[in-house]
């Protein structure tokens, strides 16, 4: 079996990505990478540098190159640049504006 076969897990997450307060969620890098690559992520997000950042350290993760931890905070930045939140990342400021 290859690297790119095992699944790396990454703390959960909830993505705010097909419109407001539908989430979908992930718990493996490959999960990131199939969000990032998805119809439902914004077309205009697919062109920032964060999307880009996102989908490599994904990929990096995936092969175990890089910390898994490092490829979810890219991805929660991509999805930050994209205009969506992130549970639990996003928990704080959901307090404040709540």
């Amino acid at each position: 079996m290859n690297n790119s076969q095992i699944k790396v897990p990454i703390r959960p997450l909830h993505v705010e990505i097909e419109g407001l307060a539908r989430y979908r969620q992930a718990h493996s890098v490959d999960e990131l990478a199939l969000l990032l690559l998805s119809v439902s992520w914004p077309s205009g997000g697919k062109q920032s540098s964060e999307f880009h950042q996102a989908l490599a350290t994904s990929l990096d993760a995936m092969e175990l190159y890089l910390d898994p931890e490092v490829a979810r905070g890219a991805f929660v930045m991509a999805a930050h640049a994209a205009g969506m939140h992130v549970l639990p990342d996003d928990m704080a400021e959901t307090k404040i504006a709540g």
